[in-house]
């Protein structure tokens, strides 16, 4: 059995679900939030920490800061508990609230940007705030998701090792695009594998990662505001972009058959299945990264009142996904 002394040493890395049942398409989802941050962001953030640490930029007076829509922010919140670290979490609006009180509870601060950057969005926002910050006090570490390389190296080390492990004759991997260092990550391991392997980015409608006009985005996770520095387009096969509305059907398909994920797996899925849809995809061996769970969403994702608001009725009256939107 396992036996740990810090929460950060325990990750479940070879949980898959089998689709097949519940949209009539298999598809293999890899389970990335049973850990104790609860999404894959533990992998990098773990990463990240360690290597500042190596390096002498974080030492026991610093004070960790980092912009985060949420999972990221959990995960250091952990990490900076059991390390004896501060850390302050830069967010916006959009994080769900019980994100930003798991934050509080683990013993971390919270600063909310309610206004966006006319140009680059909230996350241009949040970036100018923790730019500031570092700039006035020296005491400040930015980890730097957005620019640091052990982002992405954290899931070329792991997450793609353990997806080959169990799926020797895989065919097509589906990532979500967030910050891309779970993309890149996979999609750099698999381009050097011993067998071809298609890597699927999905996005969300709004984001303007792909290119493409910025547009209302209200989940946290995926999508961007700005162009990811970590993305490096050559390594990604194809882009499935997916509304807000589909996230939100397969989610609730999802959790009808009762496993409840978050936003960002929802994407995933509305994504994968798209895809798979305009594929002769019965012979393919498909995989997609689930990159967290729902509990965090049952104010937003899973309150009806706020879904309908949003989005309309409709939305929890359709059992069915819409057609995604591809981009080359």
């Amino acid at each position: 059995m396992p036996v740990i002394s810090v929460p950060q040493d325990f990750n479940e890395d070879e949980l898959y679900v089998d689709l097949q049942s519940i949209f009539g398409q298999s598809l293999f989802l890899k389970c990335e939030g049973f850990n104790f941050a609860g999404s894959v962001k533990l992998k990098a953030a773990n990463e990240m920490v360690e290597a500042a640490e190596r390096d002498g930029v974080l030492t026991p007076g610093s004070v960790l800061v980092e912009s985060s829509s949420g999972n990221l922010g959990v995960a250091l919140s952990m990490i900076a508990a059991s390390k004896g670290y501060r850390f302050l979490c830069v967010t916006d609006s959009r994080c769900n609230l019980a994100t930003r009180r798991l934050i509080e509870a683990l013993g971390s601060r919270v600063h909310i940007i309610t206004e966006p950057d006319p140009v680059s969005g909230f996350l241009g926002a949040r970036l100018d705030y923790v730019r500031a910050l570092c700039a006035s006090d020296d005491r400040y570490v930015w980890l730097n998701q957005y620019t640091n390389p052990e982002a992405w190296k954290a899931h070329y080390r792991t997450t793609a090792p353990a997806i080959a492990r169990q799926f020797p004759q895989l065919d097509v991997l589906f990532v979500g695009a967030g910050t891309t260092g779970t993309l890149m990550g996979c999609a750099r391991f698999f381009r050097q594998w011993h067998r071809p392997v298609r890597v699927v980015a999905v996005d969300t409608v709004g984001s303007v990662t792909f290119g493409g006009p910025a547009g209302r985005r209200m989940l946290p996770g995926l999508g961007m505001s700005v162009r990811p520095p970590l993305l490096e387009e050559s390594y990604i096969d194809e882009v499935v972009r997916v509304q807000e509305a589909d996230t939100i059907r397969a989610c609730h398909r999802l959790a009808r058959r009762g496993f409840l994920f978050g936003g960002s797996t929802g994407t995933v899925v509305s994504g994968a299945m798209d895809w798979l849809a305009r594929h002769d995809a019965d012979e393919l061996i498909a995989v997609a990264l689930a990159p967290d769970l729902g509990e965090r969403y049952l104010d937003t994702v899973y309150q009806t009142n706020w879904v309908a608001d949003l989005y309309g009725q409709d939305v929890l009256n359709a059992d069915q996904l819409t057609t995604g939107t591809r981009a080359a």
